[in-house]
């Protein structure tokens, strides 16, 4: 089944500008013409992902724990409290999101032995190999997505973009997880 098109995806980007032009003259159409490619850009690239995932029998969220276990670094354990904290999620949601996970081989949830009030969630052989063929699957899917870019033109957007980030990231510090008011 096809998937329902965001309202502004029914419009081209630039028939998009011009509607908010026409309603909202103080718009900076440079200003519009990033953030709007970026927000269709994103959109685009998480459905990609997600397909992506699902054919490695995976959900998004569940690759978001294995990339999360992967980036602490080996052993690559973590307690359930830090992932849902790294991941934006409540306590309730990582436990059944581990179960699951559990149930796959993708992780394990063993008690610490030298703390048996902490649990340790481990990355297993299987949930690593499923990570690093979503890396390899990916890689190909950015190689292709940037080929019309030359390298030094990718480092400027790579800059540009990283520049962006930061002002966002300082003006809303709290806003890397899932927010309740975002929801």
């Amino acid at each position: 089944m096809p998937e329902t098109p965001e309202p502004d995806d029914l419009l081209s980007l630039e028939e998009q500008i011009a509607v908010y032009q026409r309603e909202f003259q103080d718009l900076d159409p440079q200003v519009e013409q990033v953030v709007s490619a970026l927000s269709r850009l994103n959109r685009r690239m998480n459905v990609a992902y997600g397909r992506q995932s699902a054919t490695l029998g995976i959900s998004n969220a569940e690759w978001e724990v294995l990339k999360a276990l992967v980036l602490s670094g080996p052993p690559y354990q973590l307690g359930p409290g830090d992932l849902a904290k790294r991941l934006g999620l409540t306590p309730a949601a990582m436990t059944h999101r581990i179960d699951r996970m559990v149930n796959e081989g993708l992780v394990t949830r063993e008690r610490d032995e030298s703390n048996r009030v902490r649990v340790i969630v481990e990355l297993t052989a299987d949930g690593r190999e499923k990570w690093l063929e979503a890396m390899r699957r990916a890689s190909v899917f950015e190689e292709d997505l940037l080929q019309d870019l030359s390298s030094e033109e990718r480092g400027a957007l790579g800059e540009m973009l990283t520049r962006v980030l930061r002002r966002v990231e300082e003006a809303q510090p709290d806003a890397g997880g899932r927010l309740n008011d975002l929801d």
